[in-house]
């Protein structure tokens, strides 16, 4: 008997564990971000700052919906989880390479065009594309809205961006009268061939085939246009160098090394702190030292504007050097027709 009691017991508990457990999985799936606390204050300002309609954005957020996948992936980028080495092999590789010099023969006149009205070199929209969305095989398949709602409202270590993004996203989405339900996009609510955040896309996407409307989610021509206006719009410079290998007399001085990657030390300043540019450069081009994990050990790099320019597009210097080294890769087998 008391064996059946203690069975019971285990029974009873298992099944409230078992409640508790699919209540706990079946709230965020409900959640209604209409009612989130922080929602009154977002449809106000829609409404008194944006002219938007109250019940039109209240019916926006309560459409909305929670997705904790968004949240297990930007607590984990590619650029945070891994080293220079691995990372790298994620986008410098033998295919992506290859689909590059196809993307480039098959848009080598839009790609040409863009170069000519905005100073971009095609190698490197081409690399930007490549490392984003693989030339648009791989756009996202979360919608838009799920994923700037997710991060703005239960996301506290960004969500004043990602309000101030969903606030670009709805803003964008009136002025190209696009269904906001339908838009799908990166986990961080990026858009399109080159993944604009909603700011950049009402920034920098241009109409770049003159059709009237301005889409780089489904036009290649708008979306290799709105690369190069990105590009330029951050202070690229038409045929400049990049970033170069540096020469490192060790040990290096304390606070040498930069995160921001902005290039305000000139190369005659860091000769005399032991750094040398492994090319000739004049000594008054301004650089700022990095270095990342190799698979020999520590490579370090000056990076000039044109490799600050592309950290204006993703923060990470493993992302920009990826560009760099895809855009090295492509360039050297592609050949034109």
């Amino acid at each position: 008997m008391r064996g059946m009691n203690v069975l019971k017991k285990w029974l009873l508990r298992h099944k409230q564990l078992a409640g508790i457990c699919a209540l706990a999985v079946a709230v965020p799936a409900l959640a209604d971000y209409s009612q989130h606390p922080l929602a009154k204050a977002f449809v106000d300002e829609m409404v008194t700052e944006h002219g938007f309609k109250r019940e039109e954005v209240v019916q926006l957020l309560s459409a909305a919906q929670r997705q904790q996948s968004i949240l297990d992936a930007i607590a984990r980028p590619a650029e945070q989880a891994k080293p220079w080495k691995d990372y790298r092999k994620l986008f410098v590789t033998n295919d992506r390479i290859q689909q590059g010099a196809i993307f480039w023969r098959e848009h080598a006149q839009t790609l040409a065009r863009a170069e000519r009205e905005f100073g971009v070199s095609p190698a490197v929209i081409v690399a930007i594309l490549g490392v984003e969305t693989r030339y648009g095989r791989n756009t996202g398949n979360y919608r838009v809205l799920d994923a700037l709602a997710t991060l703005s409202f239960d996301y506290p270590p960004r969500a004043p961006f990602f309000r101030g993004q969903l606030t670009e996203f709805l803003l964008m989405a009136r002025e190209q009268k696009l269904t906001t339900e339908k838009l799908l996009g990166s986990y961080a609510g990026a858009m399109g061939y080159g993944q604009f955040m909603p700011s950049s896309y009402r920034k920098f996407a241009v109409d770049f085939n003159g059709d009237g409307v301005v889409d780089i989610v489904n036009n290649i021509d708008d979306a290799i246009g709105s690369v190069a206006n990105y590009l330029k719009g951050h202070g690229w410079q038409h045929n400049a160098p990049i970033v170069v290998r540096a020469n490192v007399t060790a040990p290096l001085p304390e606070g040498l090394l930069k995160d921001t990657l902005e290039p305000v030390t000139s190369l005659a300043e860091y000769r005399v702190k032991g750094v040398t540019a492994a090319v000739p450069l004049p000594d008054n081009t301004n650089a700022a030292l990095f270095m990342l994990e190799g698979d020999n050990g520590p490579e370090y790099y000056l990076a000039l504007n044109n490799f600050y320019v592309i950290t204006r597009y993703n923060r990470s210097q493993m992302y920009s050097m990826a560009v760099v080294q895809l855009s090295e890769a492509v360039n050297a087998l592609w050949q034109p027709r």
